[in-house]
């Protein structure tokens, strides 16, 4: 059975991957590569916070009755990140090496930091505490990308 801490952490590791590869390019100055790369991630990283902003999250609020606790912080730190995403792109547009870096850099530790809070308490608690896990994943499975 497919649990919402695998699901989603499998999701954060896709993300991770291309936000690596998007790098990579942008490292190298190809920026033919970067720009499609840094908008694949941005695409997966934005499909990700709506099925976590549009499924997981309401579904957790209601089950536990926790409105101002860790959904609250999670998307915060979303808002936050997008506010960086944001950035990103205006380097990738700016063919700016520096400052796509920068960001990228910057983006990697929050991003860290928030997936280990997700991984660490959020998705385990998700999965002990919600009665339709495999509703919820098939729900979060259907949020256009």
């Amino acid at each position: 059975m497919t649990t919402i801490t695998n699901f989603m952490t499998d999701d954060h590791r896709r993300c991770d991957d291309l936000l690596a590869t998007a790098e990579q390019h942008a490292q190298q100055e190809d920026w033919a590569a970067a720009a499609p790369a840094t908008l694949t991630f941005i695409d997966a990283i934005e499909h990700h916070f709506q099925m976590e902003e549009q499924v997981l999250f309401p579904e957790f609020e209601r089950q536990t009755g926790m409105n101002g606790g860790p959904t609250y912080v999670m998307r915060e730190e979303h808002r936050q990140m997008r506010d960086l995403i944001a950035q990103l792109r205006a380097a990738t547009d700016a063919h700016n090496r520096d400052d796509y870096l920068d960001t990228t850099e910057t983006l990697l530790i929050m991003i860290q930091q928030h997936n280990m809070k997700e991984e660490g308490m959020l998705y385990p608690f998700t999965d002990e505490r919600l009665s339709n896990v495999a509703e919820v994943i098939g729900a979060m499975g259907q949020v256009a990308a």
